[in-house]
């Protein structure tokens, strides 16, 4: 499953730079597929869905740090553990329960993503 950042969060942005996906962004901030991927122009996800890579996106919060879900594997062929949990000092980045998945699907999210490094 994605990891999500709780309404706890004190905004510290510890857990931004350990993201091996840049899928952590400050609240309101637009977010682009092609950050820190490999992705570029037209691409296909891992889901089959169609998106413009180098689009901005509409941020997931406006007041707190957040995780883009679509780009969160959980650090999954990078790391034992989610990076952004492991360093944050409130532990507000928790599983999201609405967003379950196994672990073969996020390596092959991860894949997806950094295919063309």
């Amino acid at each position: 499953m994605a990891i999500i950042i709780t309404d706890e969060c004190i905004n510290c942005g510890a857990c931004e730079p350990e993201c091996p996906n840049n899928a952590i962004y400050e609240g309101g901030a637009e977010w682009k597929y092609s950050d820190g991927t490999g992705l570029t122009g037209m691409v296909t996800l891992f889901d089959d869905r169609e998106v413009d890579a180098d689009a901005y996106q509409v941020p997931v919060d406006m007041d707190v740090y957040y995780i883009a879900p679509d780009k969160c594997t959980e650090c999954v062929g990078f790391h034992e553990e989610p990076q952004c949990a492991a360093v944050c000092p409130v532990d507000c980045c928790v599983p999201n329960e609405d967003i379950v998945e196994d672990e073969a699907t996020l390596l092959k999210k991860k894949d997806s993503l950094h295919l063309a490094e």
